[in-house]
């Protein structure tokens, strides 16, 4: 049996790269779901139909209607990664208003393993909420990579590599702890 990994992304440039995240998640062993935030389903729109040949299944940008059937199995462990300010802050605080952010924010109660790696420049680093979420999220049970050994924010307006081996690497662990 294969391990399902629900990867998640927001409205961050490497949620662009999911196809080949996609790819190197299932090279690695995993049975890999794809959600997305309603924004970051906007960016990937061209890029929906390959991500469901890939993963054999539909990607979930909404919740779904009274009655519909649940299209994914359950989740071994969840990578939400790119995430947002805006989708760890909503995270934290509970306002799960998003697919994504109200399966994670659930996912907590259910005691799966998760893994978070924001993507935010050095200026949306400043706000005094961010610490916070991630702290809160970090007391939680969640791995947030974020600062030293994690996402490191970049100056707004450069672009760098995303650290993708990194969480990669996290949720393997956070499988086999799970």
């Amino acid at each position: 049996m294969t391990d399902v990994l629900y990867l998640f992304g927001a409205a961050a440039p490497p949620v662009l790269e999911f196809p080949q995240v996609v790819r190197r998640a299932q090279a690695d062993g995993w049975d890999v779901c794809v959600g997305l935030t309603p924004a970051a389903a906007d960016w990937l729109a061209d890029q929906v139909p390959e991500l469901e040949e890939l993963t054999g299944r539909p990607v979930r940008s909404r919740y779904r209607r009274p009655g519909e059937p649940d299209v994914w199995p359950r989740a071994d462990v969840i990578l939400f990664a790119p995430t947002t300010m805006n989708s760890l802050n909503a995270w934290a605080l509970g306002l799960t208003s998003s697919l994504p952010v109200g399966v994670v924010a659930e996912a907590i109660g259910k005691g799966i393993p998760m893994v978070a790696m924001p993507c935010v420049n050095a200026a949306y680093a400043q706000h005094p909420q961010l610490p916070r979420s991630i702290e809160t999220l970090r007391a939680a049970g969640v791995d947030v990579l974020y600062g030293d050994g994690g996402f490191v924010p970049n100056p707004p307006g450069t672009k760098r590599p995303y650290p993708w081996d990194l969480a990669l690497r996290a949720v393997e662990v956070a499988a086999s702890r799970g």
